[in-house]
């Protein structure tokens, strides 16, 4: 699709083919060269370990066209490090944050043209794949590994503005083991939660909450996404409180939001979080790469009919967190902690 056949005003968060994706290929114990294709499909091995074991991991950033002109691309080096851990866990090759970061800053200076206008709200969706693409029939790692990127131009998350979503409380699904893969990111993770969040929608709920999968006494994710909550305490004081455990994605969103919180001088406290403790909330969401923050207004548990209610819109302090963070991947604020690259394109 090439540019001008877009609609630039009405792109939805979804997949647009662009010109350009990366290819590099770890074989005989070494990275090869980066290299540069057009075509949307991978050819690989019936035998793969990607397609029979589940050796296969995924990353996703942005890349946003700003009002000075330039583009900024937010934390690559976290989105590196973080696929660094999938891959090790998983027992595939572990590609350096340089290699990382070099095809990050290639696919989209490649694609440049594809990068929305900062006037449509708009960003360049960039998603990193690392597969075992060698054939192996017994249960073993691929002597192969393939990484890849492409690209795709999406619209806003928000284009009416941002409306408190509805959760139900998932008692018969865990979202991962007690210390299985939930640090990572892999691709499994994503596939077993299809059936949970199928079936919360069919029951009239946006997403689901799910609890910890030891003891189901602990908040875990929200969907694909870190739950926060916020308590103002009896002294004015704001609280950001999110859950810590080893089954949890260690978002790059929410780490972002963490520090930002601490920057306005609210009190963040990572930690295991109590399923009664939703009542003392006076708002709570979900974060991640795609919305940044997505507030929850109703969280139903069906254990006991209890709803807990944080409003239908996104609370003060929500928006507050939002805007600061949207604005510095946009450099309309001081990037005080140096997260974005800039490339002139």
């Amino acid at each position: 699709m090439r540019p001008e056949e877009i609609d630039w005003n009405n792109l939805k968060f979804g997949y647009t083919p662009t010109p350009v994706n990366l290819r590099c290929y770890w074989r005989s114990g070494a990275w090869g060269e980066i290299e540069e294709h057009t075509e949307e499909t991978v050819t690989m091995h019936m035998a793969a370990t990607a397609l029979h074991y589940g050796q296969t991991a995924f990353e996703g950033l942005k890349a946003f066209r700003c009002k000075d002109g330039k583009v900024r691309i937010f934390r690559m080096d976290e989105n590196a490090k973080r696929m660094q851990s999938s891959a090790s866990y998983l027992q595939m090759a572990v590609p350096s944050v340089e290699l990382f970061c070099e095809m990050v800053t290639r696919v989209v200076t490649r694609n440049k043209e594809y990068i929305p206008a900062y006037e449509t709200g708009g960003s360049l969706y960039i998603r990193p794949v690392i597969i075992g693409s060698g054939p192996q029939l017994g249960v073993k790692p691929a002597e192969e590994t393939l990484l890849l990127m492409f690209v795709s131009p999406v619209g806003p998350y928000y284009s009416g503005g941002m409306q408190g979503i509805s959760a139900i409380i998932d008692r018969t699904h865990d979202r991962a083991a007690p210390f299985g893969t939930g640090h990572t990111k892999a691709g499994g993770n994503y596939g077993a939660s299809l059936t949970s969040a199928l079936e919360g929608h069919d029951k009239g709920y946006d997403s689901v909450l799910y609890l910890d999968p030891a003891q189901h006494r602990y908040i875990d994710e929200c969907g694909a996404a870190n739950f926060f909550g916020i308590r103002v305490d009896e002294n004015g004081r704001a609280h950001y409180i999110t859950p810590a455990s080893h089954s949890i994605l260690p978002s790059i969103t929410n780490k972002s939001l963490k520090q930002i919180a601490a920057d306005f001088g609210m009190e963040v406290e990572a930690r295991q979080v109590e399923l009664h403790e939703l009542n003392t909330f006076d708002e709570a969401g979900c974060c991640g790469t795609a919305a940044v923050i997505t507030p929850v207004a109703t969280i139903f548990d069906p254990e006991d009919g209890t709803t807990y209610r944080f409003g239908q819109g996104v609370g003060p302090w929500s928006k507050k967190l939002y805007d600061e963070l949207v604005a510095v991947q946009h450099g309309e604020v001081e990037d005080r902690h140096g997260w974005n690259t800039v490339l002139d394109l």
